[in-house]
């Protein structure tokens, strides 16, 4: 038995509270996974519905790296059942590391399966390519280049804007990598439309409208860089917020209309609220005082970290606490140069953070932190942070949600291992799952 395979079954063994799925997901999530040619896509003309590069890389390499995954996309999504481990359903978003240990391939009967240190441990799903999909805009642009779908269909992922106004060493977080994102896409010659219009976004909604005729698709969110100055002459939140107005306009109630925007003041927020947005994502990014200094420079400069919690506080007098969920990218509080040398310090430092929004009734959320190469911190911590952090954080979660008698969030579907779709991170894998009679109906009653 190889070496990883001996790690993450310690880990499973030591936390036999968190699911089994949930250490394999973030494993995968942060470590990355490799493709053999059976498993790729063969891109928007295919019967697999392919990786859209919705606003980050998400890659362990860039596109020139990535060999034929490059040129052929790998699944927007995987999925994991079975296996030696048993494993339930596990939604999984795709990260390609082609050096990882883990790989995905199709077996002599073209069956694709999950095999770490050379051994089969799930049989691997990949996502239908959606009927939606098949169809263009007026101008010819594909609906994945303007609204594509990830959470197994669940969300709508609208990433607007798909620069940032943070720029340079100075000021971009130093673990983002969207503008190098939109600058190979460019250099590949990919469509990668910087700025969407907002008829564009209408239209390809009306296609999804049309052809999601069972309704999986539930909530959007509408995100892009942060704006410090304007865009098309409107601040952020009326740029975010005006596309919002339309879509709510044209299908009321049709979707949960969330966004992740800036912490902004308060008046604002209430612009966002008045526009028809439901849910408000200020994220939040990484809790210690030190770190979010060093690794959010622009954040610090234009707005700080304490007028930054203060904001996110003041935005649940807009939204109510449940509808406003900060993001945090968990394992950045362990990158050198800066971060925890222990994963002990980190995951204290992380549940003061949540023990600070949870008490005042907010629920953030967390995304795994994926290395990615063109990033300073990636490129100075090419293999993440330790597994064992993204585990154990799992756990201070969960336990400081029950702490303060809070419940999944809304906007994110269905909770519990074997149900959960949110693919970028194994919090709601981890969390007790809820009844699934109407539930979709029952989460934005909630909203």
């Amino acid at each position: 038995m190889g070496s990883r395979t001996a790690l993450v079954e310690d880990l499973m063994e030591r936390f036999p509270q968190v699911p089994r799925e949930a250490v394999f997901k973030e494993d995968l999530l942060r470590g990355g996974v490799a493709f053999d040619p059976s498993a790729l896509s063969d891109n928007e003309g295919g019967e697999v519905k392919p990786k859209s590069y919705f606003i980050f890389s998400f890659d362990h390499g860039t596109l020139p790296e990535l060999g034929e995954a490059a040129l052929r996309r790998p699944p927007e999504e995987i999925i994991l059942t079975g296996g030696p481990y048993d494993l339930r359903r596990t939604v999984v978003s795709v990260r390609v590391n082609p050096s990882s240990p883990y790989r995905v391939a199709a077996n002599d009967e073209g069956v694709l399966g999950l095999y770490l240190d050379g051994r089969r441990i799930a049989d691997v799903g990949v996502p239908p390519m959606p009927e939606y999909y098949r169809h263009t805009l007026s101008n010819g642009k594909s609906v994945m280049e303007v609204a594509p779908t990830i959470q197994w269909g669940y969300l709508i992922y609208l990433t607007v804007f798909r620069v940032c106004q943070y720029f340079g060493a100075k000021e971009e977080c130093q673990y983002c990598d969207i503008n190098h994102n939109w600058r190979q896409h460019k250099a590949a010659g990919r469509p990668y439309t910087g700025v969407k219009d907002v008829e564009e976004v209408l239209e390809a909604l009306e296609i999804i409208d049309r052809y999601d005729t069972a309704k999986a698709s539930t909530a959007y969110t509408l995100t892009g860089g942060a704006i410090t100055k304007t865009v098309s002459g409107r601040d952020e939140a009326d740029f975010y917020g005006h596309y919002a107005k339309a879509i709510e306009e044209r299908f009321p109630g049709r979707w949960i209309g969330k966004v992740v925007a800036q912490a902004l003041p308060k008046d604002d927020v209430q612009r966002f609220k008045d526009y028809g947005v439901q849910i408000y994502h200020p994220n939040y990014e990484v809790w210690d005082e030190y770190l979010f200094k060093m690794y959010c420079p622009g954040k610090e400069r234009y707005v700080g970290r304490d007028e930054w919690h203060k904001r996110i506080l003041d935005s649940a007098d807009v939204f109510g606490a449940r509808n406003v969920i900060p993001n945090f990218v968990a394992g950045v509080e362990m990158a050198e140069p800066f971060g925890f040398k222990t994963v002990d310090e980190a995951i204290a430092s992380t549940t003061e953070g949540l023990r600070f929004f949870m008490s005042n009734g907010i629920t953030p959320r967390f995304t795994t932190w994926c290395p990615e190469p063109t990033t300073p911190l990636g490129k100075a911590n090419p293999q993440g942070a330790p597994l064992e952090y993204h585990i154990r954080l799992l756990q201070a979660y969960r336990q400081t949600m029950d702490d303060f008698g809070l419940s999944s969030p809304p906007g994110y579907g269905p909770p519990g291992p074997g149900r959960a779709v949110f693919s970028v991170s194994s919090f709601m894998d981890s969390l007790p799952a809820r009844e699934t009679e109407g539930e979709n109906a029952e989460e934005a009653a909630e909203v």
